[in-house]
């Protein structure tokens, strides 16, 4: 019990991650109903962005104050344009097809997504060490936070609200609600659907970049395969929270990240169980969850906000 209150923080970082890329499928699937799995791809390659960023464009002992701006600049700038070219040649011509060709055109996409920066990218085969910030850890009563964990400290909430803001606030954001509800109607009050659904691509891509620093900065290293698991469990929190709701998406991932970092720590103390708290099973927990939400309740924790277009 006295490693409670570390554990919980853990839960929150890790659950502030999968919140991030979460808010891309949440925002495409409540404009468009698509359940893009190529998210996870576009979390991946924002990552590789901000590493080219600090290998191969900047100086040499550039200090991170100065580094990790520009590195986010370059994630954002590599995942959108991944998001925005695959919204516009993937799946705008399959809008009006059957449900199932996008979907499968999503996962064929996944696996190009990977294979593209396996082939390009030097040593892609191998993890690639990640920049680190420099300091820490840091102590705050028992709690200990990793430098690595700094950044997603302070970028989760930013982010969740300039989403806020974006959204509630905003022409544009209004917009997109209009679109989510009746993209025809939307069309009649002269909403430019198309633009609305690029900007929701766009805006998914920019929090999957912020998430890829963030993973790169909390672990060290990157690997080309690392956007799978993670796309899963994203999805996973957005399910969790309500499909199409975008602070759902934020609670599930928070919810999610929590209750696999508990099992991982504390299953292994139940009676018999010993096998089934390491953390070769923490994905394992992830699924078991959402297992339990699909069965108890399967509109998610806030849930959904998807108009019925039938």
């Amino acid at each position: 019990m006295n490693e409670l209150p570390q554990q919980l923080v853990n839960g929150l970082l890790l659950g502030s991650m999968y919140g991030l890329v979460a808010i891309g499928y949440t925002m495409v699937y409540g404009i468009v109903q698509l359940i893009n799995f190529a998210h996870g791809e576009i979390f991946m390659t924002g990552a590789f962005g901000a590493l080219t960023v600090y290998a191969y464009i900047l100086p040499d002992g550039t200090p991170m104050a100065v580094a990790l701006p520009l590195m986010l600049v370059g994630a954002v700038m590599v995942s959108v344009t991944v998001a925005v070219g695959a919204e516009r040649f993937a799946y705008r011509p399959l809008r009006n097809a059957p449900r199932l060709a996008p979907l499968i055109t999503a996962i064929g996409l996944s696996l190009a997504l990977q294979q593209a920066v396996w082939a390009w990218y030097p040593d892609a085969k191998a993890a690639r060490v990640f920049p680190e910030i420099q300091g820490g850890p840091f102590e705050i009563g028992n709690v200990t936070i990793q430098t690595g964990d700094i950044f997603l400290i302070i970028a989760a909430p930013i982010s969740m609200g300039i989403l806020a803001y974006f959204v509630m606030k905003t022409r544009t954001g209004r917009g997109m609600q209009a679109t989510a509800q009746d993209p025809d109607t939307a069309k009649l009050m002269g909403v430019n659907t198309d633009r609305i659904i690029v900007i929701a691509f766009a805006l998914g891509a920019t929090f999957a970049a912020v998430g890829g620093v963030a993973y790169g900065l909390k672990y060290g290293q990157i690997t080309f395969t690392m956007g799978f698991i993670l796309g899963l469990k994203a999805f996973t929190a957005a399910v969790l929270g309500g499909i199409g709701n975008i602070y759902g998406a934020m609670i599930g991932g928070l919810v999610l990240g929590v209750a696999e970092t508990l099992a991982t720590a504390y299953v292994a103390d139940i009676p018999g169980m010993d096998k089934f708290g390491s953390q070769s099973w923490a994905d394992v927990w992830a699924f078991v969850l959402l297992i339990l939400v699909l069965l108890l309740r399967p509109q998610g924790l806030l849930g959904e906000r998807v108009a019925d277009r039938a």
